[in-house]
């Protein structure tokens, strides 16, 4: 956890590959916590193709199959489903603003959200935008989107930075 906190959480993140890995494990935290997943965030990366979005949009039902037998992973069906299903629409978004990566930072105006927050009790578990960017992925048919996963996928990708103000990793 202080490894991926020290490293990731909260950094900007620009690549597509990378954000469509995040929103794939966020909707695979839904009731569970961030270590169970990062525990088998390896696992999650072999059995997925490595977020290879590409190949994870053309997965058919023996993949989902061979998916919801590897004990490595979570085994979910509604989520493994929304999680290709995800892929698909991904790729439409790609297709429609060039990269997700431009369609997801024009809701921050491509400029991180910096908070001020000093205490862990103040962090939201969701904001009016993270209910519009969930709004506007479910028209866009994505699933495991609700609000408070993409505030969490907010914070994952540095699109908000919500490292408290005695933080290293706050900017100041």
């Amino acid at each position: 956890m202080a490894k991926y906190h020290d490293e990731e959480w909260g950094r900007p993140l620009h690549d597509d590959q990378k954000l469509f890995e995040f929103l794939i494990m966020e909707g695979m935290q839904a009731g569970l916590s961030w270590l169970t997943i990062l525990k088998k965030r390896e696992a999650f990366r072999i059995a997925f193709d490595n977020f290879d979005v590409n190949k994870v949009a053309k997965y058919d039902q023996r993949k989902v199959d061979e998916l919801m037998s590897n004990p490595a992973i979570i085994r979910n069906k509604l989520k493994i489903e929304a999680s290709i299903n995800n892929a698909c629409r991904f790729l439409e978004v790609v297709n429609e603003f060039g990269s997700f990566d431009r369609y997801i930072w024009s809701f921050v105006n491509f400029q991180p959200i910096v908070n001020k927050f000093e205490n862990l009790s103040e962090l939201p578990a969701k904001t009016k935008l993270s209910d519009l960017i969930s709004e506007d992925l479910k028209r866009k048919g994505f699933k495991f989107v609700g609000s408070t996963i993409i505030y969490a996928h907010m914070q994952a990708t540095g699109m908000v930075n919500d490292h408290l103000t005695n933080c290293f990793c706050h900017p100041g």
